[in-house]
């Protein structure tokens, strides 16, 4: 047996894995952050720790976030170990060293949330649609049930649409689009999705770079 067999709560590919060893204070807001492209440059395919850049400025604002009292949470798809490209081992070995870079830069993380299953995926991770794969909201759900999360208050970062509409799906207070990753060629579509009514309770901030958008996401919930 794997000794991250822990984390793979279906035994095949929902990954779930704690990091914070502080006490949880229930009803935390929480900063939800898409991983590749957002907490890390964007690797095609990312599975080796050398490969592993931290975005600029990310630790220093992670910190910062920490010192605020948010709960910090990744939630990533992972289409890669779908496509057979890699394994949940490479995934663990990757996720150990972006957790210690941040902690050498005194910034940690409370949680990692990841989805293997994909419709393109080799089985038995060939599932379409599955509630943990962003659009859908089940890694955020999943993250509030686990550490009594208040999701009114959170908010999420990322580099495509489908991690602002998983915000938006779990009932987050809004999402910030990041010009990193994916995140340029996925602007085009802001003005037609803030134009939607469905829309219209979920603000959608853009930043340039990770760092600044969660600074600016921080300055506005503790306005």
């Amino acid at each position: 047996m794997s000794r991250n067999d822990q984390y793979l709560i279906d035994g095949v590919g929902l990954w779930s894995q704690l990091l914070s060893e502080r006490p949880a204070t229930a009803g935390r807001p929480c900063l939800f952050l898409d991983r590749d492209g957002v907490l890390v440059d964007e690797v095609h395919f990312l599975q080796r720790p050398a490969d592993v850049r931290l975005a600029e400025g990310i630790a220093a604002a992670i910190a910062a976030a920490n010192a605020a009292g948010f709960a910090v949470v990744v939630v990533t798809n992972q289409s890669g170990i779908a496509r057979g490209l890699f394994g949940w081992e490479a995934f663990a070995a990757v996720q150990a060293e972006i957790v210690a870079r941040l902690a050498a830069a005194g910034a940690r993380l409370d949680a990692v949330l990841a989805c293997a299953y994909h419709h393109d995926g080799r089985p038995p991770f060939d599932v379409a649609d599955h509630e943990w794969r962003k659009p859908r909201p089940g890694m955020l759900l999943h993250a509030a049930r686990l550490m009594a999360l208040n999701l009114p208050r959170s908010v999420i970062i990322g580099d495509r649409i489908s991690d602002l509409e998983a915000g938006r799906n779990a009932g987050l207070a809004g999402g910030t689009l990041v010009m990193t990753g994916y995140g340029r060629d996925h602007s085009p579509r802001l003005a037609a999705v803030r134009s939607d009514p469905a829309w219209a309770s979920f603000p959608i901030a853009v930043a340039e770079r990770p760092a600044e958008a969660v600074r600016a996401a921080l300055a506005a919930a503790l306005a």
